[in-house]
């Protein structure tokens, strides 16, 4: 099977309004030129160098998106042209992408990325240590960035209760974070390759998928 069968076969799974994420990491341009054209636009990375090199020799249109964990001192590397990050866990990172972005004249949109999952190794804001940064209010005085949603990701077990569990908990935390900002806060970004069905089951309108797209990755 290849990228563009794979992929037309998960589009068919995905409810309306779901956007899907083509996790492209670790794989070459070819193969995100051949997703692209199968008509896929937005694509996943977890590097920012890789990214950039990517975005240089691929068609502009394509819709990037940072998904792993984003250091800093590489932001200035993807704020020209980023679309979404989507792996926002300090307030650090929030100061530095709002800076790099007024330096761009642009608004970058992120997402909270929440630790919910029982492993100590995931990344992510504890839910009452954002709370306790958005209570501060500190977002009012950053105009750009604009805040539209929360990601997690969930425990890596074979448990299904457990990874509801977690989906149950950042759905809640959405829900609960949603009133404060209002229509822009739209996207819950939950479920990836193994467990994105599982995702949809609980809202989610953004699943990040790799491998059932492009097969293992090339390290």
């Amino acid at each position: 099977m290849n990228i563009k069968e794979r992929l037309n076969r998960i589009l068919a799974t995905l409810p309306e309004g779901v956007q899907l994420v083509a996790v492209s990491k670790f794989h070459p341009a070819e193969r995100v030129q051949d997703a692209y054209d199968a008509g896929q636009r937005i694509f996943g990375e977890s590097r920012p160098q890789e990214m950039a090199a990517k975005a240089e020799v691929l068609p502009k249109d394509i819709v990037w998106t940072m998904i792993g964990h984003l250091q800093t001192n590489k932001v200035k590397m993807i704020a020209p042209f980023v679309s979404l990050i989507a792996s926002v866990d300090s307030e650090r990172l929030i100061e530095e992408i709002e800076k790099q972005a007024a330096k761009c004249d642009r608004v970058i949109d992120i997402l909270l990325e929440v630790h919910v999952a029982q492993e100590e190794t995931k990344s992510g804001w504890s839910e009452q240590e954002l709370y306790d940064y958005l209570a501060t209010d500190a977002l009012s005085r950053m105009p750009h960035v604009c805040v539209r949603g929360v990601m997690t990701i969930a425990s890596n077990t074979d448990n299904e209760s457990v990874v509801r569990a977690d989906f149950q908990h950042i759905k809640d935390i959405y829900e609960r974070l949603k009133p404060r900002f209002g229509e822009s806060f739209d996207t819950l970004s939950i479920g990836m390759s193994d467990d994105y069905p599982l995702a949809l089951e609980y809202g989610s309108t953004m699943v990040r998928i790799g491998t059932a797209i492009f097969g293992q990755r090339e390290y």
